[in-house]
């Protein structure tokens, strides 16, 4: 650590962050008060914005400019209540280990990350930091995009657009149709189709209510409606380019 410059051990070592030492060690007369050593854990008797002061004399960067008013900052959390200053290797900067320090207050996304269908971050593809900054943004949920789509679009441009025929809730917002941490169907749907299609659309004048196993009297299921559901002929859901493609089937 004392060979990297940017580290505070390598400035005044020990006293960078807690301060300098011989006003704690200095031979003081019998009754005379003795300024305790700067503290961070959490017993510290000082105050959090007392403890961020310090971290933010060095990290007050681009990446943390959102700091002040941010969610986190709010909920009176401290740089050290997620950074851990003397360990070889802090586990925020660690893909495989970020989450784990994340899930230590968030345990409902800890339990969508288990569901059958979630992104990839229980096998180290992705970590929290990939769609969130914590540090904070202007955008909702400290997305690290203005929005949820343009958030989405970092990994799936693909589906970005623009399209000669749209799929409005598409354009719209992703989470109208995706959970984004984890869901028990495929595909992080929010629920199954054709049910989640028709939430949006009627089922009148079109084959498209799914019926029981048996049936109603002299029905049976449409078979459209097996396996894929809608996505059987409505196969472009996020939109298409294609001439004839304005029911998204092609």
């Amino acid at each position: 650590m004392r060979s990297d410059p940017h580290t505070p051990f390598a400035q005044q070592q020990c006293e960078t962050c807690h301060g300098p030492g011989g006003e704690h060690a200095q031979r003081l007369h019998p009754g005379d008060y003795r300024p305790p050593i700067p503290r961070f854990g959490k017993h510290s008797p000082a105050t959090v914005p007392q403890k961020n002061v310090v971290c933010l004399g060095c990290h007050q960067d681009s990446h943390r400019v959102g700091w002040q008013g941010s969610l986190h900052e709010q909920a009176g959390l401290a740089c050290v209540s997620c950074h851990s200053m003397h360990a070889a290797k802090d586990p925020l900067l660690v893909k495989t280990e970020q989450p784990a320090v994340c899930y230590q207050c968030h345990v409902n996304v800890r339990a969508d990350f288990l569901k059958p269908s979630a992104h990839p971050v229980r096998e180290g593809d992705l970590d929290c930091g990939s769609c969130h900054n914590p540090h904070g943004t202007l955008a909702p949920h400290l997305l690290i995009a203005n929005t949820v789509n343009d958030t989405c679009y970092t990994c799936h441009a693909d589906k970005r657009g623009p399209f000669l025929w749209e799929h409005p809730p598409a354009a719209e917002n992703c989470d109208q149709c995706h959970r984004p941490h984890g869901s028990i169907n495929s595909s992080l749907l929010v629920s199954r189709p054709p049910f989640l299609c028709q939430s949006c659309h009627s089922q009148a004048g079109h084959p498209s209510i799914a019926y029981a196993p048996a049936g109603l009297p002299g029905r049976v299921p449409s078979a459209f409606l097996l396996t894929g559901g809608c996505l059987n002929c409505h196969s472009q859901v996020h939109g298409s380019n294609d001439p004839s493609g304005a029911e998204l089937n092609r």
